[in-house]
């Protein structure tokens, strides 16, 4: 019998350390949680439709009827078979005391997937399959621009970092230079900073101005184009940084946006620096993102709340109910940013927090051009935005609100996207966002609720799936949300989504629409208090009480149609450690599988196979980047292909034919590591602060990953 791995000791949630948690989000889990609406789980079905469903369930598909609301579910897709005696070589193990490795095979797996899955570590480096090579591109304070200086952390200034790669890299984008021979353009965000890390003999009670206004450069996004080296041609192999190209950019905390689409403009949105509600400055705690097919990056801004000093002076109450949702209730920051400008002080400047929580997005071939915020996508806690299009050419943009018992929500855009490069075109592309129908998920379970009891135990019919429905809050100036204006909906989203009986979800993050069925994945990180005190309890989408490891749920729209407003859902993963009961992996054998804890973010290869990077490793062991197979005789084998350094979360990951990049974020930022004393000796070995980079990967010698 295999025992369970160990579990970190850390009173946080998941195997963050208590710095992540107080530099990334403000320790967003030791706040009250935000949302407290009474939005009910609709699970509950009539006896007729379990009875239908029971009846059928020796077949191929059944088609879910929820009860009152009417949702026509997609049929489930049924669980891979069993793998026959022999399929899978004997593994390496880790310590379980079972002769099974997690996933090994001997590389046997998907296409795409073939590889001997890394076991899980605690290794101060970044650690990868066998057979596979690795480099840092660019690491925080790499020159980006002209007349950058060389890195130098004991004399770092806000010039100097207004002109080098920003600090905590988090989402990538990759993306083509056509016209140039072995070049790429390489999208980086900069999701926070980690200030006692960052500055010798930094005081959190005494920061200097300078301190300050590097961290604003050090946030942001970088744009920053990357090249081949010595392939002589061919795809592959080590990449490094192009210093100085004439399309290099950093954003930063600082550079000028323009908001634009149907709250732009509203009272809600007047500063006394920006009287019209059409101009910020700066864009804040930028996590995960997207691409877009007219060639822009989009970008979300998701834990800006805690930037945003003495929230609990407010005595109005309905702007008070407003900042609570928000999480923004106490006094002074940890960052004290409110000391060197008005604006992060919201007795002083009211407004200004909603000028933040909204999706970015930048066109990364134009280094002049002014990046924008889309108000039509609401405002909440972006984890990114991924797009698909109609089939009649509108885009739709999916989005997760990471927060605890809060939201997944979608955008339908009214225009077409216009295809071709022409000015014009883009353009017209770039105003897609802008006009439009918002959206918020609400998840029906097709299983009784007695069968979903908090423990992870599936149901009677073998999966935790249902049907579900995307509820309309706002399009163009019409409100479909009582006693709310179109621009409260935009501005206020949340309350809008809470009026409107929106599912409370397990911080849902990241949203990838499979490139190959069409179908929507999402990843669910984790959630304590799920079941805990008054919280919601477990329902058969979030199905776990204290959900500590997080699950994936795979989403598919009626008829894969993204402009329906009706979808089936299933989970996919239910994360953790294989030998716990609670987990499950789409009915893949579990002694194959690698252990896996709290995903983030996902993303596809080219063969249609899932990857999932993890933040916050609830099982003992370093974050990591893990594929795994959606469809055939291999679905649900999870198998890790690279670890990251102590105290790093894994992020931003591309996987192409011929390389994997992430993004190492916050290296050795672990309990007591400072400036002087780092928690790491990555990248740069000891005696050296550590620095978040940006690792690409690829097969020794040339060829695909995981043929």
């Amino acid at each position: 019998m295999r025992r369970l791995l160990p579990l970190i000791g850390s009173p946080h949630p998941g195997g963050r350390s208590a710095m992540t948690c107080r530099y990334r989000c403000g320790d967003a889990c030791f706040h009250e949680v935000p949302n407290t609406s009474d939005n009910e789980y609709a699970g509950d079905i009539v006896a007729r439709a379990v009875s239908r469903r029971r009846a059928l369930r020796a077949g191929a598909a059944v088609t879910v009827v929820a009860a009152g609301a009417g949702i026509v579910g997609a049929a489930p897709a049924t669980a891979a078979p069993p793998a026959p005696a022999g399929t899978f070589g004997r593994g390496h193990g880790h310590g379980h005391g079972h002769g099974h490795g997690h996933g090994h095979g001997h590389g046997r797996g998907a296409r795409g997937l073939r590889f001997d899955a890394v076991e899980p570590n605690t290794a101060d480096a970044v650690t990868v399959a066998d057979g596979y090579d690795q480099n840092v591109v660019i690491a925080w304070g790499d020159p980006v621009l002209r007349g950058a200086p060389a890195f130098d952390p004991a004399r770092q200034t806000a010039a100097a970092q207004a002109g080098q790669f920003g600090y905590n890299n988090d989402f990538l984008a990759l993306l083509p230079l056509r016209w140039e021979r072995d070049k790429q353009l390489l999208v980086a965000n900069h999701e926070y900073t980690s200030e006692e890390v960052m500055f010798p003999g930094y005081d959190p009670e005494n920061v200097t101005r300078e301190q300050v206004e590097i961290a604003w450069a050090a946030h942001g996004m970088s744009v920053v184009a990357v090249e081949e080296e010595g392939r002589w041609g061919r795809r592959g192999g080590s990449l490094r940084a192009v210093p100085r190209h004439p399309l290099n950019r950093r954003i930063t905390a600082t550079t000028e946006f323009e908001l634009t689409g149907p709250a732009a403009g509203s009272d809600l949105l007047k500063t006394s620096a920006d009287p019209t509600g059409r101009r910020v400055l700066g864009t804040l705690n930028n996590c995960a993102g997207g691409t877009t097919p007219w060639g822009t990056v989009l970008s979300g801004e998701e834990n800006f709340n805690q930037y945003f000093a003495n929230a609990g002076a407010v005595t109005d109450p309905v702007a008070k109910q407003r900042l609570a949702r928000y999480g923004m209730s106490g006094g002074a920051t940890q960052r004290k940013w409110e000391r060197f400008d008005d604006r992060f002080d919201v007795v002083k400047e009211p407004q200004e927090p909603n000028r933040f929580g909204w999706v970015v997005e930048v066109d990364p071939y134009d280094p002049d051009s002014t990046p924008v915020k889309h108000t039509a996508l609401g405002r909440f806690k972006h984890e990114g935005a991924s797009i698909r299009l109609t089939r009649d050419g509108r885009a739709v943009a999916y989005s997760g609100d990471d927060e605890r018992f809060d939201y997944l929500y979608k955008f339908v855009s009214a225009k077409r996207m216009v295809r071709g490069n022409s000015r014009w075109a883009r353009a017209h592309n770039m105003t897609l966002l802008d006009e439009g129908t918002l959206y918020v998920a609400r998840l029906t379970g097709d299983s009784p609720a007695g069968e979903i009891d908090g423990s992870g135990t599936l149901p009677e019919d073998g999966e935790f799936d249902g049907g579900g429905e995307w509820i309309k809050l706002a399009s163009g100036d019409r409100s479909y949300v009582d006693g709310m204006t179109a621009e409260e909906v935009y501005v206020f989203t949340r309350l809008a989504a809470d009026k409107a009986g929106a599912t409370k979800m397990d911080r849902p993050e990241d949203v990838e629409p499979s490139p190959n069925s069409g179908k929507l994945y999402v990843a669910l990180t984790n959630n304590s208090r799920r079941g805990v005190d008054d919280n919601a309890a477990a329902d058969e989408a979030n199905p776990r009480n204290a959900n500590k490891h997080g699950h994936v749920l795979e989403l598919t729209e009626r008829h894969n149609d993204p402009a329906s407003t009706r979808f089936g859902w299933r989970l996919f993963l239910v994360c953790g450690d294989p030998a716990d009961p609670s987990t499950y992996f789409a009915g893949f054998p579990k002694e194959e599988v690698s252990p896996i804890s709290c995903p983030d973010n996902v993303a596809f290869d080219p063969y249609g196979n899932l990857w999932i990077s993890t933040d916050g490793n609830a099982l003992g062991a370093n974050d990591g980047l893990f594929g795994v197979a959606t469809t055939g005789r291999y679905e649900g084998q999870v198998k890790q292909f690279l670890t990251v350094p102590v105290g790093a979360e894994t992020c931003g990951p591309i996987v192409d034919e011929d390389r994997v990049l992430v993004a190492v974020q916050h290296p050795g930022e672990v309990d007591g590591a400072s400036y002087e004393n780092p928690g790491s000796v990555w990248p740069d070995g000891p005696g050296r602060p550590n620095r978040p980079a940006v690792v690409n990967v690829w097969r020794s010698g040339g060829g695909r990953i995981g043929a």
